[in-house]
């Protein structure tokens, strides 16, 4: 089996997660994110008891960066276990 570059692997996860949290920020620097919130909940026959708060530049980019870094060890740790459980 194909050992998988950490590196690589943890930036590919790192932009995932980053990517999908630079999305949630759009939707709330747009207002739609209340809208999907709702919803979810409702599709999923529940109440939804959270409330979006407004918009924050500052919040939106620290969210990208930590979930960014934080995908991007995953992703390391991922394929690090990944290649040590399938040597040949």
């Amino acid at each position: 089996m194909k050992e998988l570059n950490t590196q690589k692997t943890a930036l590919v996860v790192g932009l995932f997660i980053g990517g999908w949290h630079l999305i949630w920020s759009l939707l709330i620097a747009t207002g739609l994110a209340q809208l999907l919130l709702d919803f979810v909940y409702w599709l999923h026959m529940l109440n939804n008891p959270f409330q979006v708060a407004p918009f924050s530049l500052t919040r939106a980019a620290l969210l990208i960066v930590v979930t960014f870094v934080v995908g991007c060890a995953g992703g390391w740790f991922f394929a690090l276990l990944w290649n040590k459980l399938h040597k040949s």
